[in-house]
């Protein structure tokens, strides 16, 4: 009797709990975001789309929890998102990969060997070849046209005594105090890190199959920076500020070029402001590139501008943005110039043709960075929304509407996950101008109830604020806090004239 009792009373909860909704007691107990999270989260970067437009290179971010440090390796992808593998395996940090202009190796920084250096992969094999042994960190990896070359910056330290005065020779053993830290220029020290050394950004060209001894192409106390082939691999396109006094400009760096040669520089652009990211067009015709004049403005948006590869005929593409345009890009039929565009909290893609009036490619309320475009068209770049972290996506400029999702590397961690709601809203201030913000609300919202506010202010002020996720923000939504964050007068996104109103 006992028994059937027991077998009854079984079947009467199984009745009850097959009637209940799917998920009725996850909504009465929702899994929040916890700071140990926070630990687990990834991130891809670096998208980076093969010659024939078949496969993407990305890098993938984790936390080491016991060294305390983000390491990175290199993974790849097939365009219809089949076939993500690793390439590079290691508790190191493997960046910046670059595909050769044939599509049978990549390029890529590495601290494997404690230091960063070059590194070459072939992909048939996965074979590594160490290229460089350089003291200081590489950065800014170009291959040449032809594949037969890397150049890249690296920073070389200015040894030259500050004062000509030479101390007593210490005794071995001695306990000296240590002596003075004398101080001759502007920018000595930066937030967060500290002083910094002294010395110069240059670049330098390596042979991309056997490595050796970089030969280096600029030279002087001045920084160079994002070094660029021109089409016949003849001259390499770069920023600086090649000027007396330099330190004394910041902000007015101009476009040169280099022959490799004869390393004869020739100053391209030469007005008051700063003239940077030269893109050279395929067919070596044009360069695109970004600036400004200088109306001593506290912070000035760039525009877009075109000029011949010589520097003759500039002119102004697009102008009077509501931001400075970025990851300027040339189409490859030499018919105008892609590049992502942050504006109101989203950033997207859009056309400046050489002929015409611009067009935007892609729509959403959504946050694209990096952009990685081939020959075919197809697209590689990233995602984010204000409930997803950047997730790896392609798109046909031929078809921009569909965007296919590749590799999401925290869907497993946000699996479940509860959290806070995100609301627009627009507002006028006192004086009728055009304000926009975003509201998260706690996760476990309930409608008629009270919530502490977090106002969350941006620094600059001149950055924007979007629709990008955010962890901390989320995290204090589901501690039950609303977050409330916008972006003030000041900000970028909204034009020039919002920017100047600080």
């Amino acid at each position: 009797m006992k028994k059937k009792y027991v077998s009854l009373l079984m079947a009467f909860f199984l009745i009850l709990f097959a009637g209940l909704a799917p998920g009725t007691f996850a909504e009465d107990n929702p899994k929040l975001l916890c700071k140990e999270t926070f630990m687990e989260m990834e991130s891809i970067s670096s998208a980076d789309i093969s010659p024939d437009g078949k496969h993407i290179l990305f890098s993938r971010s984790w936390v080491d929890k016991i060294n305390d440090r983000y390491r990175s390796n290199l993974w790849l992808v097939d365009i219809d998102g089949t076939r993500a593998r690793e390439l590079t395996h290691g508790n190191w940090k493997d960046s910046s990969p670059a595909w050769s202009p044939d599509g049978k190796k990549i390029a890529f920084l590495s601290d494997r060997d404690k230091t960063t250096q070059v590194h070459v992969m072939w992909l048939d094999t996965r074979e590594v070849a160490q290229l460089t042994h350089v003291e200081r960190t590489p950065g800014g990896l170009k291959w040449s046209p032809d594949g037969k070359w890397l150049a890249f910056t690296s920073f070389v330290p200015d040894t030259k005594p500050i004062l000509p005065v030479k101390m007593l020779k210490q005794p071995k053993g001695a306990k000296w105090a240590k002596g003075a830290v004398l101080v001759d220029r502007l920018s000595w020290a930066r937030d967060g890190r500290g002083p910094v050394p002294k010395g110069y950004s240059h670049i330098y060209v390596i042979d991309a199959e056997l490595g050796g001894t970089p030969r280096q192409l600029t030279s002087g106390d001045y920084s160079h920076s994002d070094p660029q082939w021109s089409a016949d691999g003849k001259k390499i396109y770069f920023s600086a500020i090649r000027k007396p006094e330099a330190e004394y400009l910041r902000g007015d760096s101009e476009i040169y070029s280099i022959d490799l040669d004869t390393l004869e520089i020739k100053t391209l652009t030469e007005r008051k402001g700063p003239d940077r990211g030269a893109r050279i067009s395929p067919n070596g015709k044009w360069i695109a590139y970004t600036g400004y004049d200088d109306k001593n403005f506290t912070s000035t948006l760039s525009s877009l501008y075109l000029m011949n590869s010589n520097g003759e005929k500039k002119r102004l593409l697009a102008g009077k943005l509501p931001n400075s345009p970025s990851s300027i890009t040339w189409a490859a039929d030499n018919s105008g110039i892609y590049y992502l565009m942050q504006e109101k909290g989203v950033s997207n893609l859009y056309f400046m043709p050489l002929k015409g009036k611009i067009s935007k490619i892609t729509k959403g309320n959504h946050y694209l960075s990096g952009l990685s475009i081939a020959a075919s068209g197809q697209i590689a770049t990233t995602l984010s929304t204000f409930y997803r972290p950047g997730y790896l996506v392609t798109f046909n400029l031929n078809n921009p509407g569909e965007i296919k999702e590749l590799v999401d590397v925290n869907s497993d961690i946000l699996a479940g996950v509860k959290l806070g709601e995100a609301e627009e809203i627009w507002f006028k201030s006192p004086d009728g101008l055009d304000l926009q913000g975003w509201l998260i609300k706690p996760a476990e919202f309930e409608a008629g109830k009270k919530y502490p506010l977090l106002l969350w202010i941006h620094g600059g002020p001149w950055a924007m604020y979007s629709v990008r996720f955010n962890w901390a923000w989320q995290n204090f939504a589901a501690k039950g806090f609303a977050v409330l964050f916008m972006n003030p007068r000041g900000s970028t996104g909204y034009g020039q004239d919002f920017v100047n109103g600080i």
